[in-house]
């Protein structure tokens, strides 16, 4: 694969378009330095040069309607209207959520063909915004798993090293990130899924607390894991995008309704804080019961030590919760979520044989469970939040890594072993992101830095329910700290 990387960047050099950040693009688009044709002409170019390299994009759109749909965009600009900050950005959405007209096939070969009728509420309000959809992200069976594969459009291979997995499930997001492909993405994270990627891929990814980016899902009231989100390369372009993915829903009874800042405030601005006396706790890899790669410890160690330059106090952390216990607890509400969304699938015969084991094992598990231990998960839920809530009577916000390995071989569906301890189950080597997402609270992964062989690896920052701009200011003041985060993969030759 190196060798096509290597014809991919010696025979096209990289668009200057393609490689301003969102919110760089969205002041040229409005002050009419580059027409939304110049835009689109020049991402669809790119794509068509690189996406064949990674595989992050996938169900594109013919040119000719997307050209038409930049010159309208244009035309509302020369009249002096502008549908918002996204007005005539190129966007792909990833392949678990509705955009009408596009397939929406889930990585399943039992979706093959079927049509959205209309937009999902997250990408209604993108369009709205003035995003242009162009397609959809890649994204492994159902969302099901951190590797971006799938029967229907195989795998999404990582920028930084075709050889090894782009993550997921945002896989295909965010690959086409790092690849400049797209100037924001979106994402969804029940298990990590907003934060793995971005840490393979070396761009940001926000989990927001729940309720923030609401989902017109089908059990509205019980299914409270999983959250729609932003990814971006800088923490200004991520703000902005959860903006316009933000905000109440009658239709979605737990949406949250109060705004993220004042309205009418400048985003840059409000961003901007002095983190002097921040108390963050390092949880680490929870006092050695998780397993860590060699070498993700220490890159994550080296990055917090950025906000000790900031004035900010770093401490370790006991764990507060019973690992186990929260494991448990886990695992069963998983099992029951997606035993509710696949029985279907599973009940025919002919679907089951086409589910992926992954998803047979998870739908096996899920139907076993009573109503007692559905009720026991949700007591120990309630329970560890309490605990881990109570860390934030100590600290502003909590900190570990974002995975416990780093970008593993794209063949390989799932780590067997981390460091010589196996693996029971096709996700537990993702157990560090489960605390975060069982607490409902804002997380975002930020690059950490690149291992001796290349490879990215990201660390968490979690703050109180709730508190999501909070978590967007440390993170940008990380950001100041570090200098550019926006890294470009070896792959684009520059």
């Amino acid at each position: 694969m190196s060798n096509a990387s290597d014809r991919t960047s010696a025979q096209r050099p990289l668009a200057e378009i393609v490689t301003w950040n969102a919110t760089t693009l969205s002041q040229r688009i409005h002050d009419r330095s580059v027409s939304c044709r110049e835009v689109m002409s020049a991402y669809l170019d790119h794509i068509d040069a690189v996406n064949p390299v990674v595989n992050a994009m996938v169900s594109r759109r013919e040119r000719a309607p997307l050209l038409d749909e930049a010159d309208a965009a244009d035309r509302e600009l020369a009249a002096g209207q502008s549908r918002g900050w996204m007005h005539g950005f190129p966007q792909a959405i990833k392949d678990l959520s509705d955009a009408g007209g596009l397939p929406t096939v889930q990585g399943s070969p039992l979706l093959v063909g079927q049509i959205a009728s209309q937009d999902s509420l997250m990408v209604e309000r993108m369009r709205a915004a003035g995003a242009i959809v162009i397609g959809k992200t890649n994204t492994p069976e159902f969302g099901l798993g951190s590797q971006s594969y799938n029967p229907v459009f195989g795998a999404t291979r990582n920028p930084f090293d075709l050889s090894r997995t782009a993550g997921g499930s945002s896989g295909g997001a965010a690959a086409a990130l790092a690849m400049r492909m797209l100037p924001v993405a979106d994402g969804s994270d029940m298990m990590g899924s907003l934060r793995n990627p971005a840490a393979f891929n070396h761009v940001i990814g926000f989990r927001p607390s729940f309720g923030r980016v609401p989902d017109l899902a089908a059990d509205p009231f019980g299914q409270q894991l999983a959250t729609n989100g932003p990814m971006g390369r800088t923490v200004e372009d991520v703000a902005r995008l959860l903006d316009t993915q933000s905000g109440f829903d009658s239709r979605v009874p737990l949406s949250l309704g109060e705004s993220l800042f004042p309205e009418g405030s400048d985003i840059a601005g409000v961003l901007e804080r002095d983190v002097r006396g921040v108390k963050i706790g390092w949880l680490g890899d929870w006092q050695g019961h998780l397993a860590m790669e060699s070498g993700v410890l220490a890159l994550c160690e080296a990055a917090l030590a950025r906000f000790g330059r900031l004035g900010c106090d770093v401490e370790e952390v006991d764990l507060p919760f019973a690992p186990g216990t929260l494991w448990e607890s886990w695992t069963t509400l998983r099992h029951w979520a997606v035993a509710g969304n696949l029985g279907a699938h599973y009940d025919d015969p002919a679907g089951r044989a086409r589910l992926k084991p992954e998803a047979r094992w998870e739908v096996e598990r899920g139907l076993r469970l009573s109503a007692q231990d559905i009720h026991a998960a949700n007591v120990q839920r309630g329970e560890a939040y309490r605990a881990w809530n109570a860390l934030f009577e100590r600290f502003d916000y909590l900190a570990m890594p974002s995975a416990q390995v780093f970008p593993f071989d794209v063949e390989t569906h799932w780590p067997r072993d981390i460091a010589g301890h196996p693996m029971d189950s096709y996700h537990r080597w993702m157990e560090v992101v489960v605390p975060a997402s069982m607490l409902g609270a804002p997380t975002i992964s930020l690059p950490a830095g690149r291992n001796d062989a290349g490879l990215p690896m990201g660390f968490q920052l979690i703050g109180r329910p709730r508190n999501d701009w909070g978590v967007l200011q440390l993170a940008r003041a990380f950001e100041q700290a570090s200098g550019d985060l926006e890294i470009l993969p070896p792959t684009l030759g520059m």
